[in-house]
């Protein structure tokens, strides 16, 4: 029998869309911080997101996941429209994105095993307690902490906090990560470290990330496409040989001031 349905050229096939935002706006009294703001996650790839302090960068990864209610816009997340969504649905579509807020947000009373298990006990609820420990074991070796399970996040420097706040984030198994200021303290070595981890948590673990930041070497490190936000609307979107090579004055002076 003949099947005469068009198979479509790899070439040729649109790219699954992960998260599509149109027209997103979000204000503070009179301030007007995104303005009709549209853009795509594709799915399996870095997206870095640049601007300057204020332009919008983390307001819009917060109303991605409702932390924040935009006044206006869609926001489509693994075909969800987030704004719509019940306080239920809306948990359970959470807990398929992995969130890395800016001060690792570790529990300082917990030790860093504490830390990881608390997700997992919450969210992976049928795991066993011995399938748990193997998962946390698993995840702290891939992100080269093996050795800090029973300490305290106190104990850690911040580069090594920052990794036990991506193992606590990566243990649930996320689809989607959300990077927000990832480097931000730390030296420039560290950096670099944090950079090819979160290279790493793409490769290994299949994820579609967005990645805040104003770190030019963070950018150029991870990023498959890159978008710049100037006062709350994307000014440019391109490659980062796009803006390195840019003459547009903006860009060359937000490079120069971040590199």
């Amino acid at each position: 029998m003949i099947n005469n349905q068009t198979v479509i050229p790899e070439s040729t096939k649109k790219p699954e869309l992960v998260i599509e935002i149109n027209n997103l706006s979000k204000g503070f009294a009179d301030l007007q911080v995104l303005k009709n703001l549209s853009l795509n996650l594709v799915n399996g790839e870095n997206l870095v997101v640049l601007g300057k302090s204020g332009s919008g960068k983390s307001v819009l990864i917060k109303c991605i996941v409702r932390l924040l209610n935009a006044d206006q816009g869609t926001i489509m997340v693994l075909g969800e429209n987030v704004n719509k969504l019940k306080s239920k649905r809306l948990a359970v579509l959470r807990e398929k994105i992995g969130f890395l807020f800016q001060s690792g947000a570790l529990y300082d009373s917990m030790t860093i095993k504490q830390n990881l298990e608390f997700p997992l006990i919450r969210i992976k609820k049928k795991l066993t307690k011995k399938q748990r420990d193997e998962k946390i074991e698993e995840v702290l070796e891939n992100v080269g902490l093996a050795d800090t399970l029973h300490k305290m996040p106190s104990e850690l420097s911040g580069g090594m906090r920052k990794r036990a706040s991506l193992a606590r984030t990566i243990i649930v198994d996320p689809l989607i990560m959300l990077y927000d200021e990832p480097t931000t303290g730390l030296d420039p070595v560290t950096s670099d470290g944090i950079s090819a981890l979160i290279n790493d948590v793409q490769k290994k673990y299949k994820t579609s990330s967005i990645i805040i930041t104003h770190d030019i070497e963070c950018a150029r490190a991870t990023a498959d496409r890159v978008i710049m936000l100037q006062d709350g609307e994307v000014y440019m979107e391109g490659n980062i040989d796009d803006f390195e090579n840019s003459t547009d004055e903006l860009i060359q002076s937000f490079f120069k001031q971040n590199t």
